[in-house]
């Protein structure tokens, strides 16, 4: 993890540095179409200050090491701030709301999955199929719009933002916390549908077909009953692709969502990330990919170890080796 972590770390700092030009090339273009006129000293000056006059290799070199050294992730040119403190509490909100959402996921999936693939070719089945299909076709940011429509139209309500005004700015206290939880439920809906909709597919797969296998057909001859039949065995199999997807889903959750969160104005990592993405302020850019690669990399530790957990096969095979 630690040699892939370094190893992404370059990709991320070659990949933004690759396009033509930077964060002062824009800031100079914004200065001239104000009017401004900007000389080669005030050029030189901008340079020196972020450190462009310096090779790629050495601009990483010690953006890298005063991470690893001094906890430093550099400054961001776009907001003239700390990237450490810009970026802080989006993320601690960006963790809270995806896995509020996985929560959300999970408690739909699981028992919608079970009793479709064990009333398969029924009414709820096709009912259940028809919304599945749905909630993959349907973009997030566009579900995002219709739900702060109907919200504002009908009950005068608009879901935008994690916060209330009041409590923007204010410090955390526990009327913060109350007020950002009422506030939760329309991106865990909006952002959880895509993935609760797929779920629900993958899984009714998985158990109707191990509930078609051999054993499963001996087990009922032996009067094994139904229930316990279910949980005994297709379920725990069925454990296996949920447990491979939990790195990929927090991942998604916080580079995928960007145009979500735009949308809905929240304060997440997502808009911050494009932002910081689109205006090539390379170090903020840089810090936000990075910690989503290592965030991929923790999500892909977790989905190893709950596959030891839940499936014995994977035990048996490290004691025979």
């Amino acid at each position: 993890m630690i040699l892939l972590l370094i190893l992404s770390s370059m990709v991320v700092y070659i990949l933004i540095e690759l396009p033509p030009g930077d964060w002062i090339t824009n800031y100079i273009h914004f200065l001239e179409r104000f009017g401004y006129e900007v000389d080669e000293a005030f050029v030189d000056k901008l340079q020196e200050r972020w450190g462009f006059r310096d090779p790629v290799y050495v601009q990483y070199f010690k953006w890298f090491s005063n991470i690893v050294f001094r906890g430093d992730f550099g400054e961001s040119a776009v907001y003239q701030m700390p990237v450490a403190d810009l970026i802080g509490e989006r993320i601690a909100l960006s963790m809270a709301l995806s896995f509020s959402t996985f929560i959300f996921s999970t408690l739909i999936v699981w028992p919608v999955a079970i009793y479709v693939s064990t009333h398969a070719y029924t009414g709820t089945d096709y009912t259940v199929t028809v919304f599945g299909f749905l909630g993959l076709a349907t973009p997030n940011f566009l579900l995002a719009l219709i739900l702060m429509f109907l919200l504002q139209r009908y009950l005068g309500w608009s879901p935008g933002g994690l916060f209330s005004p009041d409590y923007v700015a204010a410090p955390w206290s526990f009327a913060k916390v109350i007020d950002l939880i009422k506030h939760m439920p329309v991106p865990i809906f909006v952002i959880g549908t895509a993935g609760t909709a797929g779920g629900i597919r993958s899984l009714r797969a998985v158990i109707m077909d191990e509930l078609g296998k051999q054993y499963v057909v001996t087990a009922r001859a032996k009067g094994v009953g139904e229930l316990r039949l279910l949980f005994k065995y297709p379920i725990r199999l069925a454990l296996n692709p949920w447990a491979s997807g939990v790195g990929g889903f927090f991942v998604g959750l916080i580079s995928g969502e960007a145009l979500t969160s735009i949308v809905l104005s929240l304060p997440t990592v997502g808009p911050l990330m494009l932002t910081s993405l689109l205006q090539q302020d390379l170090q903020l850019a840089a810090s936000l990919l990075l910690f989503t690669f290592a965030l991929g990399l923790i999500g892909t530790l977790m989905s190893d170890l709950i596959l030891v957990l839940v499936d014995p096969r994977i035990r048996f095979e490290k004691r025979q080796t």
